[in-house]
């Protein structure tokens, strides 16, 4: 019998919700972003291995995964498409389902976190953003001649206003604007950079963390290149494959994952390595977050 990790034959069989949200609107720099679920589904399904080392099973036996593709949203606005995946989202939301976005843009994450904020209190979650940017504009005035306040580059900056806590990994990346806004305390935003001076310990990263629950945000690009080179902002010295998938593993052991994305896959020509990483890190995330139920 073939296996698939979507393989749930509705959404109110699942425990999780993979949901496609291909958008690309106000991506700044190289396209493509807007295949990028696509492709990072067909993986789950054709590349990746359903028996995980770890636990020795095969956690499509015990995980029953649904998927809602939002394939409309190409077309919409930056508002819209806010409002669409908000709305859709929140009905997954309030039928306790764990709702896991795959991007597109980094914008569509706004969304999803909106929509969690009508069950958790955001000032009892903390979102782990593993990425090269802090996406902490207000709007994207100063590069865009259609500036948006839900462009990629301010989804955290929405999310800091929701009241959520931050905790930025990676970043190598910003604007002024952006370091005054991380420097800024009350704003409520720890930023580990790359880059200057020695990385530090994953031990050191959820020390930072003060809640119990967490939302893990991940833009590929967070990644080095030559572990993740299909992203449209590549930017040099990123995390290496071991250091960032121990994070997400002690992250998800240690505190209460309440939702979580994976952005900015941007498929290139004659190359899976990027789809098929990024598709093995939702495998490995649903592994962990659903650990209990793996007997």
């Amino acid at each position: 019998m073939i296996k698939k990790v979507i393989n749930a034959k509705s959404i109110k069989e699942a425990d999780v919700v993979l949901v496609s949200t291909p958008y690309e609107k106000t991506a700044s720099s190289h396209k493509g972003t807007v295949h990028g679920p696509a492709q990072v589904v067909k993986c789950l399904d054709t590349q990746i291995e359903f028996f995980d080392r770890k636990y020795k099973i095969e956690v499509t036996d015990f995980v029953k995964t649904a998927h809602l593709n939002l394939s409309k949203i190409k077309s919409f606005s930056p508002e819209k498409t806010f409002k669409t995946i908000k709305e859709n989202c929140l009905k997954l939301v309030k039928q306790d389902k764990f709702v896991f976005l795959l991007g597109g843009e980094h914008s569509v994450s706004y969304g999803l976190l909106s929509a969690l904020s009508a069950k958790y209190k955001t000032k009892d979650v903390t979102i782990l953003q593993i990425d090269a940017h802090c996406d902490l504009r207000d709007d994207d005035s100063d590069y865009s001649a259609h500036p948006s306040p839900f462009a990629h580059s301010t989804v955290m900056r929405r999310a800091s206003e929701l009241g959520y806590s931050i905790v930025q990994v990676g970043v190598r990346s910003y604007s002024k604007d952006e370091y005054e806004y991380f420097n800024n305390p009350k704003n409520k935003v720890k930023t580990w950079q790359w880059g200057l001076g020695d990385k530090p310990k994953v031990e050191e990263v959820l020390k930072s963390i003060k809640t119990k629950n967490v939302y893990l945000s991940v833009d590929i690009d967070g990644f080095d290149p030559s572990v993740m080179p299909g992203t449209g902002t590549p930017v040099p010295d990123g995390l290496k494959w071991k250091y960032g998938t121990k994070l997400i593993t002690k992250l998800i052991e240690k505190f209460n994952l309440v939702g979580a994305d994976v952005v900015e896959v941007s498929p290139v020509k004659d190359s899976v390595i990027t789809e098929y990483s990024a598709a093995q890190l939702v495998y490995s995330i649903i592994t962990e977050k659903f650990r209990k139920k793996l007997k």
